[in-house]
């Protein structure tokens, strides 16, 4: 690593703090939305990767230009030349959007992003930091109608975005919509795990109270209906080729047939249990308002996330989903990676 490599290292380093620090500062507030701030650390810590990559490879400069940069304001003056030199890198401008944020100069930022969303309007993650450099730019840290219908269009492009959906009901509750905010908040809890989704559900009832409305039924202690007993396995033939990060993970679902994609009962696993045995009951399901003992029939399947993220990612590996009727008598078979019959 050359001297001006170490430097911009550094000063990578310093630009993911800063914006840690300074743009997720009021969601590290609510335990419930913590999930979401790791995985914006993960993306800061690219981004960063991402800039040298970009403005610090003599490559990525032409001829004229082809230094290294020594400072971070270097840095941002090289990206925003190479932007107006190649104004489509919708890359490029979220990585300017994230040097301005750190730098706390805002309007810049809310700019930057709102160009690369013109480049990439199908692009749910890139419509959410539009949406929020919108929000970090107002005094009042408030989404407007175009932040708000960002945020809209992001959860018609992927309805289990947790971002877009957690700033959605911020947005709401802002505008003295409680209610709305407490029902856009209330299926993240089908996608978190169970000490945030005791802390969203906090969140939650505070927006129904305000509105009004009495707070979600509190959550089983215990199983309430007979269990679904599920054996989960890999496919044998999958299993002497498979390579797996220690933190992948096993889900095991049960949702509604033919209805949506959101379960009504989950577990979550680690990769080392395989295989297990495991039992399904109203003690794993997500959502106060459906129990697994009140469906006459279920979809049982298991993903093995690679990531171990809750939602469903490219590269996730899935057994042929099985329908069952309830109470069932006999444990439901799963094997991950076997074609289905």
């Amino acid at each position: 690593m050359t001297g001006n490599d170490a430097v911009f290292v550094a000063l990578a380093g310093a630009l993911t703090l800063l914006v840690l620090a300074y743009v997720l500062r009021p969601l590290w507030r609510e335990r419930s939305a913590r999930l979401a701030v790791v995985a914006i650390v993960a993306a800061l810590a690219l981004a960063a990767f991402g800039l040298y990559r970009l403005v610090g490879t003599p490559a990525a400069l032409d001829p004229a230009a082809r230094r290294a940069p020594a400072t971070l304001e270097d840095a941002v003056a090289q990206l925003e030349a190479q932007l107006q030199r190649e104004p489509q890198q919708r890359d490029g401008w979220r990585l300017l959007g994230r040097a301005y944020a750190a730098r706390q100069q805002l309007q810049k930022a809310r700019e930057a992003f709102a160009r690369a969303a013109q480049l990439a309007p199908e692009d749910p993650d890139v419509l959410v930091e539009a949406a929020e450099a919108r929000a970090l730019a107002d005094p009042q840290h408030r989404f407007d109608a175009q932040g708000l219908a960002l945020l809209q269009r992001a959860l018609q492009l992927q309805p289990q975005h947790q971002r877009a959906r957690w700033f959605l009901g911020i947005s709401q509750r802002q505008q003295g919509h409680p209610a709305d905010a407490a029902q856009t908040w209330e299926p993240l809890l089908a996608q978190v795990d169970a000490a945030t989704a005791a802390s969203l559900r906090a969140q939650i009832d505070a927006a129904r109270v305000e509105a009004g409305l009495a707070p979600l039924p509190a959550a089983p202690a215990a199983a309430a209906g007979p269990g679904l007993q599920v054996r989960v396995r890999l496919d044998p033939a999958l299993a002497a080729r498979l390579r797996l990060r220690g933190d992948a993970s096993v889900f095991v679902i049960a949702r509604a047939p033919d209805g949506p994609p959101m379960p009504v009962a989950a577990e979550k696993h680690g990769i080392a249990e395989l295989p297990f045995t495991t039992t399904l009951d109203d003690a794993d399901s997500l959502m106060p308002t459906q129990k697994l003992s009140a469906l006459a029939e279920v979809e049982v399947l298991a993903r093995l996330s690679q990531s171990g993220d809750a939602s469903a990612q490219d590269g996730d590996l899935l057994s042929a989903p099985v329908r069952v009727r309830l109470p069932a008598t006999a444990p439901v078979e799963l094997v991950i990676g076997q074609d289905p019959p």
